[in-house]
C-alpha cells in the first residue's frame, strides 16, 4: 500500500482520538468504546473484543488500525485474511507509544502534528526519582495487576512510582491479595476495570490512589495532560 490511505477503521480508543484529531477526514469507522472526541461521527463497530467484522469489510477500508493487546489475535488474522491492510501497535515504554503514533499518524499523511510534539516535550524529559512502590489492579474477580513490559508500568515509573510485579512473567497477571511483594501504594485505575471510591480500596490497607485510566493507559492526545493530571492524583493517595 503506497497510496496514503483515505478511508480507515480503528479498533483501539486512544488511536481513533488521535486520528480524529489529527486528521478526522479519514475516519470511518470505530469501535463503541472511542469515547473521544465526544462529538466523533462515524460507523460504529461494537467492541475492541468483539468487533463486528462485517461491518469493517462493508465499510471498505484502505487501512485498519489495531492494537496486539486489546484486540484478539483471531480477528487480527481474519481482518488480513479479507484482504484488509492491517497496522498493529503494542506499545511498551512511553517514547515506543510516541514513536508508534508518529509513524502512524505520518503513514496518513501528517507530516506535523502539534499535540505529538507537544507530548514529546512534557515526557522527554520527564524521569522521577522512584518515591513509592506501587500494586496496580486493573481488574477484579478475578484479581488482575500491571506486571511486566507494559506502558502504564512504563508510565507510572516515569512519574516515580515503582511497579511491586514489574518483574512477573506475565503481563498481567492474576494475583492472590494476600500473597504479595511489600508494597505502600495502590493504583487503582477506573478502566478497563471501573474502580471508584466505593468498588476498590476496601481491600486495602494502604493508602489507595484512585487515578484516570484515559491517562494511565491510553497512548493519544491525552499524553499531553497526563503527567499534570496522574502527578495530581497519585498524591491524593498520599
Amino acid at each position: 500500500m503506497s497510496e496514503t490511505p483515505r478511508r480507515v477503521v480503528s479498533l483501539v480508543p486512544s488511536l481513533t482520538e488521535s486520528i480524529a484529531m489529527t486528521c478526522p477526514e479519514v475516519l470511518v469507522g470505530a469501535t463503541d468504546w472511542c469515547t473521544h472526541p465526544a462529538d466523533l461521527a462515524v460507523t460504529r463497530l461494537r467492541g475492541t473484543k468483539n468487533p463486528d467484522l462485517a461491518g469493517v469489510l462493508a465499510l471498505e477500508p484502505d487501512l485498519v488500525v489495531v492494537n496486539t493487546e486489546e484486540n484478539r489475535v483471531d480477528d487480527i488474522i481474519a481482518l488480513r485474511a479479507a484482504g484488509l491492510a492491517v497496522w498493529e501497535t503494542d506499545p511498551e515504554t512511553v517514547p515506543q507509544a510516541l514513536e508508534q503514533l508518529r509513524s502512524l499518524l505520518a503513514r496518513l499523511g501528517a507530516t506535523r502534528v502539534d499535540w505529538l510534539d507537544e507530548a514529546d516535550r512534557v515526557w522527554s524529559p520527564l524521569v522521577t526519582a522512584i518515591g513509592r512502590s506501587a500494586l496496580i489492579p486493573i481488574w477484579r474477580r478475578p484479581w488482575m495487576a500491571l506486571g511486566r513490559d507494559t506502558f502504564a508500568g512504563d508510565m507510572l515509573a516515569r512519574l516515580g512510582i515503582n511497579n511491586v510485579l514489574a518483574n512477573s512473567t506475565e503481563r498481567y497477571p492474576r494475583i492472590d491479595l494476600t500473597s504479595l511483594p511489600a508494597y505502600d501504594l495502590v493504583v487503582l485505575p477506573d478502566e478497563p476495570y471501573a474502580f471508584s471510591a466505593s468498588d476498590g480500596p476496601e481491600e486495602f490497607r494502604t493508602p489507595v490512589a484512585l487515578v484516570s485510566g484515559r491517562h494511565l493507559t491510553w497512548y493519544g492526545p491525552s499524553l499531553t495532560e497526563a503527567p499534570g493530571v496522574l502527578a495530581e492524583q497519585l498524591q491524593a493517595g498520599h
